[in-house]
């Protein structure tokens, strides 16, 4: 059975290597083209040997999930629904801005923690995403934006040789000509309950011979597992965002039920570690905006108390509405009045734009393709049915 490259970060290509009886800086010359310059044949690999190229050929692939479906909301946000073999597809998202361009990565397909609000959690789980299918997503983003200079939006025009029909790039004209400047790992699942495969892709996201982002560039999202947001922050510590949507244990447990196991006053403490390395001087508190639910100007003062003593941001999001949904959005009034309350406490806020809600690529709403392993979704339909 052949390798699939995109598996292997800088150390695990190393120990490829020398199994195969090769040096080192091979390992940096793969990644160069692997993450570089897009290449997926090695006949094009030209700095390598063409006994090498033969050899690789026949014992290992690069190969990203498969397309299966491709939409593009009127934004100029896309969602890509991938393969990723058995009948089940996750979705990828780029949001194109003026000076970057986002790509929201999922982790997992489907997600296991099922917070109430959340299309994804809504799908039930069937297992972890590979380290290749999630750097997979970033692989596919960039060589299909740069096939197509016209929806690039981010950065520099694509250059003549990405794709891997000419001399390998240098780091930097390659990395400031990608489409993809920001990844956050908010797509679907949890990240930190995939740790060591989402940590080996964060390492190819951080390597200046693979991507080349800085770690203010690179968001993990988390709903709070403490223990690994202690792991993340020894081992690989880049932007936190965490899932918080509400401001006391009461109501976090119906919203989000890991608050059961780690409640607020244990997260709070975890973030305050995280910051000893964090490549920000905050935490990013996500905050989905439900109408009557947890947006009033109550809620808002606890939120205000709650964290006097954690340096953070608040994103306030408006609740994105999926099929069979019993929560409504906030009324504008209403979030602006949080976002004042908030504010006027000192505290930076800012309310997320929806970004590809006309083809349900927003925050919550993605949910690809997921069999079920936990069996969640059949328990709802047979409660739906009593």
């Amino acid at each position: 059975m052949s390798v699939n490259l995109l598996d292997f970060n800088y150390g695990g290509l190393s120990e490829f290597c020398a199994q195969i009886g090769e040096k080192p800086f091979r390992a940096r010359q793969l990644l160069r083209w692997i993450h570089q310059s897009g290449a997926a044949d090695f006949a094009s690999m030209s700095d390598l040997a063409k006994p090498l190229r033969e050899r690789l050929a026949t014992m290992a692939v690069i190969e990203p999930p498969g397309l299966m479906s491709d939409h593009a909301a009127s934004d100029g946000t896309r969602k890509w629904l991938l393969s990723v073999g058995a009948g089940n597809g996750i979705e990828t998202v780029f949001i194109p801005e003026a000076n970057r361009g986002t790509l929201c990565i999922s982790s997992q397909v489907g997600c296991a923690l099922a917070c109430t609000f959340c299309s994804t959690g809504a799908q039930g789980f069937n297992r972890n995403l590979t380290v290749a299918e999630i750097i997979g997503q970033l692989w596919w983003a960039n060589a299909t934006l740069m096939s197509n200079p016209a929806e690039c939006s981010a950065g520099e025009a694509p250059v003549a040789g990405v794709g891997g029909n000419g001399a390998a790039l240098s780091v930097r004209h390659a990395v400031a000509s990608r489409p993809v400047t920001n990844v956050v790992m908010m797509g679907m699942g949890e990240p930190l309950a995939n740790f060591e495969n989402v940590v080996t892709a964060l390492d190819l996201m951080l390597d200046d011979n693979a991507y080349g982002l800085s770690r203010r560039r690179v968001t993990v999202s988390t709903s709070g597992l403490i223990p690994a947001m202690d792991r993340l922050r020894e081992r690989c510590p880049v932007a936190l965002a965490v899932s918080l949507h509400a401001p006391n244990d009461t109501l976090r447990n119906q919203l989000v039920p890991i608050n059961r196991k780690y409640p607020i006053s244990e997260l709070l403490a975890a973030c305050r570690r995280y910051l000893a390395s964090a490549p920000r001087d905050f935490i990013t508190f996500e905050y989905v905006m439900l109408d009557g639910v947890n947006d009033s100007l109550l809620h808002a003062r606890e939120l205000v108390r709650l964290v006097q003593d954690t340096p953070c941001k608040f994103n306030l999001i408006p609740f994105n509405p999926f099929p069979h949904s019993s929560y409504r959005r906030s009324s504008s009034q209403a979030i602006a009045r949080f976002r004042d309350v908030l504010q006027q406490a000192g505290l930076v806020t800012t309310v997320r734009k929806t970004r590809g809600d006309d083809i349900s690529a927003a925050c919550g709403q993605l949910a690809g393709k997921v069999h079920d392993k936990s069996q969640r979704t059949s328990r709802k339909a047979m409660e739906m049915t009593k």
